[in-house]
């Protein structure tokens, strides 16, 4: 990962087959054929983005994705990225005198990274701005500015998600949503009505149940005061933990409901927040995620007893979405990576971009990028329209957020080992950020219920609410004709819904994620896109690994549409 000290100017990324080490080299080798490091860039500058922004109703946000792709691509933001993930959390339970702090102290990079994306509206700004569209701008600003890095898009996204659930209580949504809603990044734990912001963070899981929250032991016990509780047990999962407020889960008299635990309670004391210990996870260094246990906390009720899950439903709405979307930004981020490589280095004879099974390759990934990028543009969309009052928008958003959290994540992990690959041994390096990208890769899949939770969260939406088959099949039916594949593919997935078991879900979800892909591709990408994308996803004519396009696809078509320009 090239450092602010190390980034030669602009011009002078081009390939070089000047010796390495001063001017007269090493003394046993010369440095050639090595690619120059990435040159800034416009992480915006790609037609799919772009496109999806205007076609779902955010255009007027274009200019400031521009200014904001290129900060994102800037040296300066890139190394941020590096160095969060370098210099990890460090927790501290007390401070030198013996006093329980539980404070968690990040690198300072960090804070850059958070400063921007609150202050670019990636938190809960959307909530609090009318503009039709506005839900579309913040998803395509998380899918340029994630290109820094994934780590800090957790406390924004919880932030964004945790306002509609506060919603079930006005009287505390009245006085924390101007706060989650603001730009303003003012990290200091203090009594939240000081700040000028605020960012919340969830307790939801335990060890003893993870998803399955409903086997949730922490207890609360209601006070003399009206809606107020003290909490008592341990969550297992819970991350960002310097937020200043929590939404959590806990078994109340009347069942499980949920609860607002703020940091610093109104008096400025410091609430119970006893941080056990951080985890040592895969990937998502650079942001903690901790073992809170509660003993005595003070919590305010939101919504009704024994209504915790319903409470919280549109906010796991939100957080699949950018599951979807970190997705999709991580696929994007390293075909860029990827494609630089092979512009500049060369193997037998030949660049590596020259080269048709390279060609495959690149052409295979942006197919997956593009269909992902278009489906989380389509999803925000759905939920900006949803929002707004629009129950078909509603009614296709419950179940094509699941079935875009199911696909888009699980591809994921291939997509950036093969992006990897790209680099060779290169990328197996730290120094070159891929195997950040790749530990990175499987957490979105994880995150707000895994691929099986996600399937038969499909399935029980099929069964519960008909509209939801209803809205889905009303987006296949206007690419109608348009394709034969796709065609036959939309009657396969009409034929297997009469069928629908548990033990099949996952067969069920990929073929509606691959249906939805497709069908979006049809109207909306060019016909080298939309014609490789049904020929592969959907006709069959396809292998098992990434660079399996048959001879009749238009690589050239589809790699001038994706890969970004250099200077």
């Amino acid at each position: 990962m090239t450092t602010l000290a190390q980034e030669p100017p602009y011009e002078s990324h081009e390939p070089s087959g000047e010796s390495g080490g001063g001017p007269e080299g090493y003394a046993t080798h010369d440095v050639t054929n090595q690619p120059p490091p990435l040159p800034p860039y416009d992480a915006s500058d790609d037609a799919a983005l772009l496109e999806g922004v205007r076609r779902e109703g955010a255009g007027w946000a274009e200019d400031g994705l521009r200014r904001l792709g290129r900060r994102a691509g800037s040296a300066e933001a890139q190394e941020w990225g590096d160095l969060a993930n370098r210099h990890e959390p460090v927790l501290r339970t007390h401070d030198r005198y013996g006093n329980r702090v539980d404070e968690v102290e990040y690198h300072p990079s960090w804070h850059h990274l958070m400063r921007v994306a609150v202050g670019e509206g990636l938190a809960g700004a959307a909530w609090a701005d009318d503009r039709p569209g506005a839900h579309v701008a913040r998803t395509a600003g998380g899918l340029v500015w994630g290109h820094t890095e994934a780590g800090h898009g957790c406390p924004t996204s919880m932030t964004y998600a945790a306002v509609p659930a506060l919603r079930a209580q006005p009287e505390l949504a009245k006085v924390y949503e101007p706060l989650l809603t603001s730009r303003e990044y003012e990290p200091r734990l203090r009594r939240p009505t000081e700040k000028r912001g605020l960012l919340a963070g969830m307790g939801m899981t335990e060890k003893q149940g993870g998803s399955d929250v409903r086997t949730n032991a922490t207890t609360a016990t209601a006070t003399t005061e009206p809606g107020v509780y003290t909490l008592r047990g341990h969550k297992w999962f819970t991350s960002a933990p310097m937020c200043d407020v929590f939404l959590v889960l806990a078994q109340a008299a009347g069942g499980l409901s949920c609860f607002l635990v703020p940091r610093v309670l109104p008096d400025g004391t410091r609430n119970t927040f006893r941080i056990q210990r951080l985890k040592d996870k895969l990937g998502n260094r650079s942001n903690a995620s901790s073992e809170p246990e509660f003993d005595g906390t003070v919590a305010w009720l939101v919504g009704p007893e024994g209504q915790g899950v319903k409470t919280i439903i549109e906010m796991v709405n939100c957080t699949r979405l950018d599951c979807v979307m970190s997705s999709a930004t991580l696929m994007r981020k390293t075909l860029v990576e990827a494609g630089h490589h092979v512009r500049h280095r060369s193997a037998f004879g030949a660049r590596l971009v020259d080269q048709p099974l390279m060609r495959n390759v690149l052409a295979d990934l942006a197919l997956e990028s593009e269909a992902a990028t278009t489906l989380t543009l389509r999803l925000a969309g759905a939920a900006d329209r949803a929002v707004r009052g629009d129950e078909g928008e509603a009614a296709f958003r419950r179940i094509a957020t699941a079935v875009g959290k199911y696909w888009v994540t699980k591809r994921g992990p291939a997509f950036t080992a093969e992006t990897l690959e790209c680099l060779g041994g290169n990328g197996y390096v730290e120094e070159s950020g891929m195997p950040r990208h790749y530990r990175e890769a499987p957490l979105l899949s994880i995150w707000e219920g895994s691929g099986n939770v996600n399937a038969l969260d499909v399935l029980r939406a099929l069964r519960r609410s008909p509209a939801t088959a209803h809205a889905l099949f009303g987006e296949l039916a206007l690419a109608r004709g348009a394709d034969a594949r796709l065609d036959a593919a939309v009657a396969r997935l009409e034929t297997g819904l009469g069928a629908a078991s548990e033990t099949g879900a996952r067969r069920l979800v990929e073929l509606m994620a691959l249906t939805l892909q497709g069908s979006l591709l049809v109207r909306h990408a060019p016909p080298a896109v939309a014609d490789a994308f049904c020929a592969t996803r959907l006709g069959g004519d396809w292998g098992h690994a990434f660079g399996t396009l048959p001879d009749s696809a238009d690589l050239d078509g589809v790699l001038a549409r994706a890969l970004p320009r250099e200077g």
